[in-house]
């Protein structure tokens, strides 16, 4: 069987022996909340059963001044704020930037998203494993359960490598099982079709 893995924009499948169909499907590059949303419309069409989160740009007056996470049920809550001297509350604290971080807020809402009791013909959406998610240890025990789960097809997304690495994306990345998709301003619109049939075929051979 082939699987293919995509990084740096370039397609590249090799064949290897009794290599199974990816079913850790990763998005990393620009747009990746946008595509996101995108497959679970076509997911649900297919009458696929989809359930996770994704996280959300706060804007006020055309500047960013934080992030928000949204389940696929429609709950949602503050992910992070821009840092101002009234917010900030008291203990400790977790920022990235400018940004304080919600973990509270993070917790409450995404974590119950996370929790599978059924695994028949189901997606778990994860937008995304990144420095302000890997702060809550609750967030990475789920994650890692999520993807030791046999019989689970997940879609997670993950930053860009720049600086220092997050070893948990790192660990997800060179899952022998894990697909990655690398989305660039050229190939945005036309990649959906890729992942969709990538996702499709986990769900089969997850049967």
């Amino acid at each position: 069987m082939y699987t293919l893995r995509v990084e740096h924009g370039e397609e590249k499948v090799k064949k290897t022996q009794a290599t199974k169909t990816a079913r850790v499907i990763l998005l990393t590059g620009v747009g990746k909340t946008t595509l996101i949303k995108e497959i679970c419309k076509v997911l649900k069409t297919k009458s696929v059963n989809v359930q996770g989160f994704y996280t959300q740009e706060v804007r006020e007056r055309g500047q960013r001044t934080g992030f928000s996470v949204v389940t696929l049920d429609g709950e949602q809550g503050p992910l992070a704020t821009v840092q101002t001297s009234s917010d900030i509350p008291s203990g400790r604290q977790y920022t990235v930037g400018k940004y304080n971080v919600c973990l509270q807020s993070f917790e409450n809402t995404a974590l119950p998203t996370l929790q599978v009791k059924d695994k028949q013909n189901r997606v778990i959406i994860i937008d995304e494993i990144g420095k302000m998610e890997l702060f809550s240890q609750s967030f990475i025990r789920h994650v890692k359960h999520i993807l030791d789960t046999k019989g689970l097809t997940v879609i997670a997304t993950i930053p860009v490598p720049k600086g220092r690495p997050l070893q948990l994306v790192e660990e997800v990345r060179a899952r022998p099982d894990a697909q990655v998709f690398t989305i660039t301003k050229e190939n945005r619109d036309n990649i959906l079709a890729d992942i969709s049939t990538s996702v499709m075929l986990s769900l089969k051979d997850n049967t």
